[in-house]
């Protein structure tokens, strides 16, 4: 028979294992441990994408010379403006910074937009001094600088000699700190140029010449130099130069396209100046295609086309170039002065002055509109602010009081505004005996109005007027 083994009434209690309770408290506070440095940020959870490399200053300023090179000023700048974040005791990339910065004033069409430029590169290479104040480079670059600092234009007469001699001090110590530097040697020559030191500037820019001719500086200012002794012919070959090393500088097509329509305008032969108006064209033209290519909507272009076309009487064509420059720009009070002018001398006297107005006193959206002949579907209204009456705008104010008085009646009288705006030149450019003239015409128109005579139905269109609407002169940056 099968016996089976007695059960226990009640079992034996098991005695609680020491190791097994350390293990447990081990992983709880192993696991508060843990939640604390997740919270602290110490640990982080798995998965995540690895971080971004930080890059270095050298990989900007890199990526700066390759969009400079490229003519992408605005990239450029930007690149630079990153990489002396990065490392801001780089004197290099700062001075590389200024430079570009300096340049590219070349394509900004108004006083203020140049006059900041220019100061933003200025204070870019003083950090560059601050930081190596006995590089050659450095004192090199703020030559440059400061050259192109002291334009007539932007600064009276006493601000511009005085930067022009801060610039000859910071070339003559360029040249101290080494000698054999030929981008000091260029910018001593432009500087020189600028001085009127014509001799001593040709011999400067001959010898960079014969120390380095790969550089794309020394040839644009053999051409500056050139084109300041009116060898015109030169400079266009020594911008072909420039042009060859730097393809993509639009700036050097630009003055290579001026010179062209200057031959031009000089020539008496009317076929052959029928021929370099169109080389000036192929140049203008030229800039405008490497911007398409480039996706950059810059004005400049087309209205350097406009000015050609303008210069040989061809008006209809030149105001459409300066509303296409309008699409891009349809804020610029200096663009609808062009065009104004532009109407002006198709002798469109009633067309230019909405426009004239915009340059002078400035425009609502509604009235940007009628100051470019019209909105079409790719432009955009925009409020104007007028220009400040300076030299590189007193153009557009004595033409606009000139048209207004001209066209004025007893029962249509401007004169009230062109009076105004004819006392403002006088005011500060009645020593100017062409502009005085001018104004004293203006004035006399309004007198007739006033006195109950009637005026003549044609604007003041005197030659002094047409002459200096015409004739382009050499300017000191390209």
């Amino acid at each position: 028979m099968n016996i089976y083994p007695r059960r226990a009434i009640f079992r034996r209690r098991q005695q609680p294992n020491i190791y097994r309770m350390f293990l447990w408290v081990t992983l709880i506070l192993g696991g508060f441990w843990l939640i604390r440095l997740f919270r602290q940020g110490e640990i982080k959870p798995l998965f995540l994408a690895t971080p971004t490399p930080t890059r270095s200053a050298t990989s900007y300023s890199l990526e700066g010379e390759a969009k400079f090179t490229a003519g992408e000023f605005a990239g450029a700048i930007q690149a630079f403006q990153e990489a002396v974040r990065v490392d801001p005791q780089d004197d290099t990339a700062w001075a590389d910074l200024a430079r570009i910065q300096t340049y590219s004033t070349a394509l900004l069409t108004t006083d203020p937009e140049r006059k900041s430029r220019l100061a933003e590169a200025l204070a870019s290479i003083n950090q560059a001094v601050a930081i190596a104040p006995d590089s050659s480079h450095v004192h090199a670059v703020r030559a440059f600088v400061l050259d192109w600092n002291a334009s007539p234009g932007l600064l009276d007469a006493r601000q511009v000699q005085a930067f022009l001699t801060e610039a000859e001090q910071e070339a003559v110590r360029a040249l101290q700190l080494d000698n054999s530097n030929t981008m000091a040697l260029a910018y001593y020559s432009e500087i020189l140029v600028d001085q009127q030191k014509w001799t001593q500037a040709d011999q400067n820019i001959k010898q960079a010449l014969q120390q380095d001719d790969t550089l794309m500086d020394v040839h644009r200012v053999h051409a500056y130099v050139l084109e300041s002794l009116g060898q015109y012919n030169l400079a266009i070959d020594a911008y072909d130069r420039a042009i060859t090393i730097a393809p993509n500088m639009t700036f050097l097509y630009l003055r290579a396209g001026a010179n062209y329509r200057r031959l031009a305008f000089e020539s008496p032969n009317e076929q052959v100046q029928r021929d370099l108006y169109e080389k000036s064209l192929e140049y203008f033209a030229k800039t405008a295609q490497i911007n398409a290519q480039l996706e950059v909507e810059d004005p400049v272009p087309y209205l350097s086309i406009s000015r050609t076309y303008s210069q040989m009487g061809e008006f209809f064509i030149a105001a459409r170039n300066v509303q296409k420059a309008l699409e891009f720009q349809p804020y610029n009070a200096d663009i609808y002065g062009q065009l104004g002018v532009i109407y002006f001398k198709s002798r469109n006297y009633e067309g230019s002055i909405p426009s004239l107005k915009c340059a002078v006193r400035g425009c609502t959206a509604e009235e940007s509109c009628d100051g470019r002949g019209g909105c079409g579907p790719n432009d955009e209204p925009s409020v104007v602010v007028g220009l400040d009456l300076s030299p590189n705008t007193v153009v557009y104010y004595y033409t606009y009081g000139s048209v207004l008085a001209a066209l004025s009646r007893p029962q249509a009288n401007y004169c009230g505004e062109a009076l105004d705006v004819l006392q403002e030149v006088e005011a500060s450019f009645g020593e100017d005996p062409d502009i005085a003239g001018i104004v004293a015409a203006g004035q006399e128109i309004c007198s007739s109005v006033v006195g109950g005579n009637n005026a003549t139905a044609v604007p003041l269109t005197t030659s002094t007027l047409e002459a200096m609407l015409e004739t382009p002169s050499p300017t000191p940056t390209p």
